[in-house]
């Protein structure tokens, strides 16, 4: 039955929020998300927290997937790739708990599915003031220069963990959604276009985090750049794999 409050092919998508000791700002995201999208579904994959993540997430009204121990954020989403799948959800919306990311994108990332595959939510796209400095801007700047070419079509930000995923992609990514660093963005991005999925980007505006410490401090900003390199040699060393041929638009 159609849930009031989102449009008719909203109902078949399930947002995936990948959640590692969020304990802090998982609730006040869905409480967000419940207000803006009201009816769509919220998957939080619990990644092995230590602290009271998943009941945040409960008491907020979203189904919650509880991983033994922490996988990371590609491994939290492969899992929810694969609820989707087993769900019969068309498509999947990967959303941050910590709440940089705003519900209020969501739709213009779903509309743009019926002529695209992946759509990614960019930071440096024209919209917002998000800022990134020294190697780690550089390295965004080669990185989506690669991934442009690779994929095809032109991209400013390709480590973005904001991305809409359609049928193909769902189904490519349930059995073969990368865990390793960086295997979210940059090598799930060289994935689909082995695969020959169709990729494209809307710009959206970043937020500050709402809680907990940002994932890569300032005097790291080397270190990923030496890091990001090694995984795109990585991903481009990965063989290409197929999307299911009974998988449909």
């Amino acid at each position: 039955m159609a849930s009031p409050g989102v449009p008719a092919h909203a109902q078949q998508t399930l947002l995936v929020l990948p959640a590692f000791n969020e304990e802090g700002s998982v609730g006040e995201v869905l409480r967000e998300i419940a207000e803006v999208l009201p009816g769509i579904r919220c998957l939080v994959v619990n990644d092995g927290s230590t602290d009271a993540t998943r009941q945040r997430a409960l008491d907020a009204g979203a189904t919650v997937l509880d991983l033994p121990f922490n996988l990371g954020v590609g491994g939290a989403m492969r899992a929810g790739f694969k609820f989707a799948v087993a769900h019969g959800y068309r498509n999947v919306v990967q959303i941050d708990a910590d709440g940089q990311h705003d519900p209020r994108n969501v739709l213009s990332l779903i509309d743009k599915l019926d002529s695209n595959d992946i759509v990614i939510g960019a930071r440096f796209a024209g919209t917002g003031d998000y800022d990134a400095r020294g190697p780690r801007l550089w390295a965004m700047i080669v990185l989506a220069r690669i991934i442009s070419r690779i994929s095809r079509v032109p991209l400013t930000d390709v480590t973005s963990g904001f991305k809409a995923n359609g049928p193909r992609a769902v189904a490519l990514f349930a059995e073969h959604f990368p865990a390793e660093y960086l295997g979210d963005t940059l090598e799930a991005l060289v994935i689909a276009a082995g695969a020959k999925l169709r990729i494209s980007q809307v710009p959206v505006s970043m937020r500050p985090r709402q809680a907990g410490n940002p994932s890569h401090h300032p005097f790291k900003a080397a270190v990923y750049l030496g890091r990001a390199c090694i995984a795109l040699l990585f991903a481009l060393m990965r063989p290409h794999v197929k999307v299911p041929p009974e998988v449909t638009t």
